[in-house]
């Protein structure tokens, strides 16, 4: 287990758009949903429809809940403790877990404002993992 995320031929897109620090959703083309989900699926969790496509997203989320993390032996997280695990709610409607950065623990409030930003996922790796600060211009 090297604590990577595993990437296969459907979200390859997904961690290539992360790694030019892009953030994509899937949206649902079905008529009469239109439904944007996350995490990447190729149907639609809201009305079973394959017809789903990639969409960028704006990279704004408000925060929803979150957890500061001070004992993980897991790699890659055993080496970043304390961290902040976190669910936010996009503004394009999908709620997504990830990672707060930049933020002291005691800053951290439900409904912040926050902004997408991308971490590389290991030293070395092309990979990139998308966690969430504090948006500036908020």
């Amino acid at each position: 287990m090297t604590g990577l995320p595993e990437t296969d031929a459907f979200t390859l897109p997904y961690w290539q758009a992360a790694a030019e620090g892009r953030l994509l959703i899937r949206r649902c083309l079905a008529h009469g949903c239109g439904a944007a989900h996350h995490y990447p699926r190729e149907f639609c969790p809201y009305c079973w429809s394959e017809e789903v496509a990639w969409e960028e997203a704006r990279g704004h989320a408000v925060l929803y809940t979150w957890s500061v993390v001070h004992s993980n032996d897991l790699r890659p997280f055993a080496g970043r403790v304390p961290y902040v695990a976190a669910v936010v709610d996009l503004d394009e409607g999908p709620r997504m877990m990830t990672e707060i950065v930049g933020c002291a623990h005691e800053a951290l409030r439900v409904g912040m404002d926050l902004r997408v930003c991308f971490r590389p996922a290991a030293p070395g790796s092309a990979l990139a993992i998308p966690v969430f600060r504090p948006r500036p211009d908020a």
